[in-house]
């Protein structure tokens, strides 16, 4: 076919009625391919514009400019109304209706033990303590000799604790989080102030009061001066952040191998002494064993269960409520809604 201005003008209708008939953006892609881009025919008789004579291709090269140029026109402004009537479509189709009913999905919440460990982490956080951790499977020596418990004490039977097998190995499932306290006093200088919550294991059955896998708090500080006085402040302030102000607690004398002296420490609650656990200053042999100078410095220690303390705080009667891992029990609490 001769290239001419008919021919040309021929070629522009075309290319204008596809791209006027593409009703999608699909279809206006397709029309680009054929009419618009490289191997369309107005490409083409641009192309040939070098075999004409130089009067003739300037003539054409103006008319072949202009069609290209509306042809390219025409394509924008198809493309563009084709794009506003898609995405008017997708808004009416992909709306969501705010008013209808929602679905109530469950979502993942603490269980109160761990939000009662954070709570007390927080509170002696904020006293200037630090959270110290160590591992659940412990060394007999850090677990039972650092702390002056000797040999032949009846919590290292195996009716009290968990033996690692081969039990050449030394190593226990640990009893209370007191390693921890050895730990930090062989890892640091003094003064030393840590909270130690954690996981302890003993071998006890399960009933309402008792479990074999529980949770422990240890409070530990060494420093120079420190008394019983001390022990004896901490002990009440930290009562009646768990328990309210009107909290009473007192201490009544007892017998612990790594404190000296050692006490029980109770609390008045809702009309009744409740045991809530064990403290004491730091036995010297203790302090030794963990090379602090026991002529500079002294220290107390404290240990309560969380489950007890869980327990006479929000009324509790049931150990199995607790470990069983029933959720009607932690939304209780107000965790595992949405």
């Amino acid at each position: 076919m001769s290239l001419n201005a008919q021919t040309i003008a021929s070629d522009l209708a075309a290319a204008l009625s596809a791209i006027a008939g593409a009703n999608t953006l699909d279809e206006l892609k397709e029309v680009k391919s054929k009419f618009v881009g490289d191997k369309s025919a107005i490409a083409k008789a641009n192309q040939g514009l070098g075999g004409l004579e130089p009067a003739q291709r300037a003539e054409l090269g103006k008319v072949i400019g202009a069609a290209r140029a509306e042809i390219n026109q025409s394509f924008s402004e198809r493309e563009r109304i084709l794009t506003e009537i898609r995405d008017a479509k997708v808004l009416l189709e992909e709306r969501v209706d705010v008013t209808l009913p929602t679905h109530r999905v469950n979502r993942g919440g603490l269980h109160p033990l761990t939000i009662l460990t954070h709570e007390i982490s927080d509170l002696f956080v904020g006293l200037g303590y630090t959270v110290a951790e160590g591992p659940e499977l412990e060394s007999g020596w850090l677990n039972f000799d650092a702390l002056n418990i000797p040999a032949d004490h009846p919590a290292r039977t195996m009716q009290d604790t968990f033996f690692i097998e081969p039990l050449e190995s030394g190593l226990v499932m640990r009893t209370h989080t007191s390693p921890v306290q050895v730990r930090t006093m062989l890892d640091r200088k003094p003064p030393i102030y840590v909270i130690c919550p954690g996981r302890t294991y003993r071998a006890d059955e399960l009933d309402a009061t008792h479990t074999p896998v529980f949770n422990q708090v240890e409070g530990l500080v060494i420093d120079k001066g420190i008394t019983m006085a001390h022990l004896k402040g901490t002990l009440d302030f930290f009562a009646a952040k768990m328990f309210g102000p009107e909290v009473t607690t007192r201490i009544r004398p007892s017998f612990f191998p790594f404190t000296e002296p050692s006490a029980e420490v109770d609390f008045f609650y809702k009309g009744r002494w409740v045991e809530w656990g064990g403290c004491g200053m730091v036995n010297p042999k203790v302090l030794q064993a963990c090379g602090i100078d026991t002529d500079e410095y002294s220290g107390f220690a404290f240990g309560m269960g969380l489950e007890r303390t869980l327990m006479v705080r929000h009324g509790i009667a049931d150990m199995h409520d607790i470990v069983e891992g029933d959720v009607r029990f932690s939304r209780a609490f107000g965790t595992g809604h949405r």
